[in-house]
C-alpha cells in the first residue's frame, strides 16, 4: 500500500474509532489557548487546565496578563513546570499582542512565530484550530505514530511536518494530528508496550520501533 492510499485508511479508521476528538486544553477565548500551549510545554494538559483555571480567573483578558506581574504569574503557573521562562513567555506574549497585533492572533505562521514562546508546533495548533488552515502539529505522539506506521522516517519534528503535508489532505491534518494524541494515550504508547491487539490499524502497520 502506498503512503498515500495508507494514510487514507488511517484516517479513515481513526476517525470512525474517535469521533469526538479535538484539543484537551480547555479555553473559551482564543488566546486563552495561546497560553495553554505554552503552559503544555512538558506537562500533562489535565494539570495544565488545573492551572489555567486560577490564571485566567485572576487574569481575565488578554490586557490584564500582558501588564500583570511576571513574578506573581511565576507563582501560578510553576507547578507546570519550566515557571519563570513560561511566566516571562506569557507576559510578553500578551503584551505583543495587545501592543503590537491590537488585541488580535495572527493567522499566519510568519507572525505567530515572533510572539515570545511560540514554536512551529505551537503555532500550527493555533492555526488549525482557531483559524481552520492546514496544520500538522508534530508533537510526540504524532511523530511517534508516523514512524510505527511507516508514513515517514523522519523524527526531527520539522521534517515530519514536511513529510505529512506531502500525503495527507489538507483539511484532514488538524483533526489527524488531534486523533493520534487520542491513539496514542490510549493503544500505541509510548510508556508501556503498545496494544497491538486491539489497535484499529494493526494490520496496516508496520509496528516499527515497537
Amino acid at each position: 500500500m502506498r503512503k498515500k492510499e495508507k494514510v487514507l485508511e488511517i484516517i479513515k479508521r481513526l476517525k470512525e474509532e474517535y469521533p469526538d476528538s479535538g484539543c484537551s486544553l480547555i479555553y473559551d477565548e482564543n488566546w486563552k489557548l495561546l497560553v495553554s500551549v505554552r503552559l503544555a510545554a512538558q506537562c500533562t494538559d489535565e494539570r495544565v487546565n488545573v492551572i489555567t483555571a486560577e490564571l485566567f480567573e485572576k487574569y481575565p483578558t488578554m490586557e490584564a496578563l500582558a501588564y500583570a506581574s511576571q513574578d506573581e504569574i511565576f507563582e501560578i503557573v510553576k507547578p507546570c513546570g519550566l515557571g519563570k521562562s513560561k511566566a516571562k513567555d506569557i507576559k510578553e506574549c500578551m503584551k505583543m499582542l495587545v501592543e503590537v497585533y491590537n488585541g488580535n492572533i495572527p493567522d499566519n505562521m510568519t507572525d505567530l512565530l515572533k510572539l515570545p514562546g511560540v514554536g512551529r508546533k505551537s503555532a500550527n495548533l493555533i492555526l488549525g484550530d482557531v483559524f481552520g488552515k492546514d496544520a500538522i502539529v508534530t508533537d510526540t505522539h504524532c511523530i511517534r505514530l508516523s514512524n510505527r506506521l511507516g508514513l515517514t522516517e523522519e523524527t526531527e519534528p520539522f521534517k515530519v511536518e514536511k513529510s505529512l503535508l506531502k500525503i495527507v489532505p489538507k483539511e484532514e491534518g488538524n483533526m489527524l494530528c488531534h486523533r493520534f494524541v487520542d491513539h496514542g494515550r490510549k493503544v500505541c504508547s509510548a510508556r508501556t508496550k503498545p496494544f497491538c491487539d486491539r489497535c484499529v490499524l494493526s494490520d496496516i502497520c508496520p509496528k516499527r520501533g515497537v
